[in-house]
């Protein structure tokens, strides 16, 4: 389909020349996959709860239109809009996340949702984005703005007391992996940002001191690190499950419908719809999924090194760490390479939380990456000067 004319300066036209097309069709791909593994892997888990075959299917087909439609509408948005959006987003993500520790369903042990007419939601899916933007916002206006007098905005701080907080309310849940996620996101940020190699060294061995503390305080954390590295202890069936429905597809799969393994499967429609795919589809699905991920980390990165405003470059850097992240987590844990970890595949996973939640992701990235014509002055020469300032210098800061 040809796009407008470049002689059309109306907003769609204009949010056209500029987007990332490239990404943006990932995006498309990975709501399609959703839509077909979803059938495939759906029915079974439906009949086996005593549930409509078509329940989960006429679910997502509504929340992945949703995360469709999130993810134009967002990416059409300025990027100071998606300043106040983190803003709004975040304070309303942490009060949620903050009642599920009062109000918040129980399940498996953790308070992590709030029941709803129609869903359950996850508040704390909705904070990895809106933390990664506010916290690449107060990284970045640390440098540009500067208070009365010679007071410095204290930026790096309140990222640090906003990250207390998330830890203290993802603790008591408990949800070791979603906090374990927007850490990374942090730190990968500070790194970004021009933190010394001392600090993010420090800030590695705390990470570790920390899996060893939650190993030892959360018998959840411990049996399923036990379980990945004792075959013979405790229960195996999914991963076992999972396995035998990569086996049993082999390079080219089934075919659609045609897998038996994935009825086996209790999750198959969410944490182990990957293994879904592997039956039906095979390895050439499986990579085929694995390179458009990674086509969208890799491609926001390398226009990320062409950006120059500090605020663009720290933000999208968290953000697609958290996007890849979640992803490497999923396909990692359903082929036994790490333990297992309740969390969804991006958009091809059942769940409106998590759609709704990486749309809102993705949006941003694509709004903070579009091309930006009309930039003012000052933030040109803000983000010059950071740029060009020495590391060393940055640091000092």
């Amino acid at each position: 389909m040809a796009g407008p004319s470049r002689v059309d300066s109306s907003g769609f036209a204009r949010w056209w020349r500029n987007i990332d097309r490239v990404t943006l069709a990932c995006v498309g791909i990975l709501i399609g996959l959703g839509y077909i593994l979803m059938l495939a892997a759906s029915p079974a888990v439906a009949s086996r709860i005593g549930a409509s075959r078509n329940m989960f299917i006429l679910k997502q087909v509504i929340f992945l239109a949703l995360a469709g439609l999130i993810v134009l509408g967002v990416s059409y948005l300025s990027r100071s809009a998606i300043k106040k959006l983190a803003f709004i987003g975040g304070l309303i993500a942490l009060g949620a996340t903050a009642m599920t520790l009062v109000h918040g369903m129980e399940i498996k042990g953790a308070r992590r949702w709030i029941s709803l007419p129609l869903m359950s939601v996850q508040p704390s899916e909705f904070l990895k984005p809106c933390f990664a933007v506010m916290t690449g916002w107060l990284l970045a206006a640390r440098r540009t703005i500067v208070l009365r007098g010679n007071f410095a905005f204290p930026g790096m701080l309140l990222a640090f007391m906003c990250f207390g907080v998330i830890l203290f309310l993802l603790k008591s849940q408990p949800d070791i992996g979603m906090l374990s996620v927007i850490t990374m996101v942090f730190m990968t940020q500070l790194f970004v940002d021009g933190l010394r190699l001392y600090w993010v060294g420090l800030c590695v061995a705390g990470m570790v001191g920390s899996f060893v503390m939650a190993y030892a305080v959360f018998p959840h954390v411990r049996s399923r690190v036990q379980r990945f590295l004792h075959p013979d202890v405790g229960d195996h069936y999914q991963i076992d499950t999972a396995l035998r429905a990569f086996g049993n597809g082999g390079l080219t799969g089934r075919g659609p419908g045609e897998g038996r393994v994935k009825d086996l499967l209790p999750d198959a429609h969410a944490d182990f719809v990957f293994a879904v795919a592997g039956e039906e589809y095979g390895l050439i699905l499986c990579l085929f999924i694995i390179a458009v991920f990674g086509m969208i980390v890799l491609r926001t990165l390398l226009k990320l090194m062409r950006e120059d405003d500090p605020f663009v470059i720290v933000s999208a850097a968290g953000l697609v760490t958290g996007f890849g992240l979640q992803a490497f987590v999923n396909m990692g844990s359903t082929l036994h390479l790490i333990p297992t970890k309740g969390m969804t595949l991006p958009f091809i996973s059942y769940g409106g939380s998590s759609a709704m939640s990486i749309a809102l992701t993705m949006g941003m990235v694509l709004a903070l990456t579009r091309h930006h014509v009309g930039q003012s002055r000052i933030t040109q020469r803000a983000a010059a000067q950071y740029v060009q300032a020495p590391l060393l210098e940055r640091n000092a800061q």
